[in-house]
């Protein structure tokens, strides 16, 4: 009987180990799974930034084309005698949880792109739309920058 007393010891010892193990694995996986879902969502935000800086832009009447000069302007554009919304909202960086944004300026000080503010390194190395090429191998969240670039006409 003396010899059996640290059996059950030993054994609910594994036992706590063992769980402790997955518990461990099972967070690292639920974080893992929403840090992907957050980069999701940075990817639609800064498609739909990208996308209202290029409604305005080419919104602009006559034929002098201008980026917003502030976020601001993208949720209201008034150049136009009938006001459009380019932008429903603004949208909370979903990597760093701001409201702040870096902003890639033009040389006039209008907006044409926007990036996260996170330094931390994305999962998602490659496989991008074509107009996002340019985030394949990018080391921080804040290479990805969502810019509207327009195209130029030639007329023959």
């Amino acid at each position: 009987m003396r010899r059996e007393g640290g059996f059950s010891y030993v054994i609910v010892m594994f036992l706590v180990a063992v769980l402790s193990i997955i518990s461990v694995r099972a967070l690292d996986n639920t974080l893992t799974r929403e840090r992907r879902d957050k980069e999701a969502q940075l990817l639609d935000v800064g498609q739909a930034y990208l996308q209202a800086i290029q409604r305005y832009y080419e919104g602009a009447p006559g034929s002098v084309q201008s980026y917003p000069l502030k976020l601001e302007d993208l949720l209201l554009d008034v150049r136009l005698t009938r006001p459009t919304r380019p932008l429903r909202k603004l949208y909370r960086d979903p990597i760093t949880g701001s409201s702040e944004w870096g902003l890639v300026l033009e040389e006039n000080g209008g907006i044409k792109g926007v990036y996260s503010l996170s330094n931390a390194r994305p999962f998602k190395q490659d496989g991008f739309r074509e107009q996002l090429q340019s985030f394949t191998g990018a080391a921080r969240y804040s290479d990805w920058k969502f810019v509207y670039q327009p195209q130029i006409k030639v007329t023959p």
